[in-house]
């Protein structure tokens, strides 16, 4: 019943910033959503998470201070606006719902989206 679809991915240099978009589609309860990120070789690892009202986020050590999450719920549409991004940080990044809020693990989100990708040049 439920779809996540990102988007807003590509190609940015050292320094830049890009924002990636999650947009739901379909009735669920699993409305506290994630972001996650996968790089080649690389487990899949927490990125940052917002609770269904959008007044509640965490975020990994990592990108802290550099990405903030927000949704925007009228919209069905969650954000993840990526500043002074580093080459670490190329990936693929996936949108992600929970019944539960802000959640780290992915065993513990319900559903996920495609993924987006991100490449960082130095």
């Amino acid at each position: 019943q439920v779809q996540l679809g990102e988007s807003g991915g590509g190609m940015v240099q050292a320094g830049g910033s890009l924002r990636v978009s999650c947009v739901a589609s379909g009735r669920t309860f699993s409305n506290n959503m994630g972001w996650f990120r996968q790089a080649p070789g690389k487990e899949r690892e927490f990125v940052a998470a917002i609770d269904w009202s959008g007044r509640t986020t965490d975020y990994a050590d990592s990108v802290k201070g550099r990405f903030t999450i927000s949704r925007d719920n009228a919209k069905h549409t969650v954000y993840l606006q990526m500043n002074s991004l580093k080459p670490e940080d190329t990936a693929s990044y996936y949108c992600a719902a929970s019944r539960r809020p802000l959640r780290k693990r992915p065993d513990e989100y319900d559903y996920w989206g495609q993924g987006t990708q991100v490449t960082v040049s130095s």
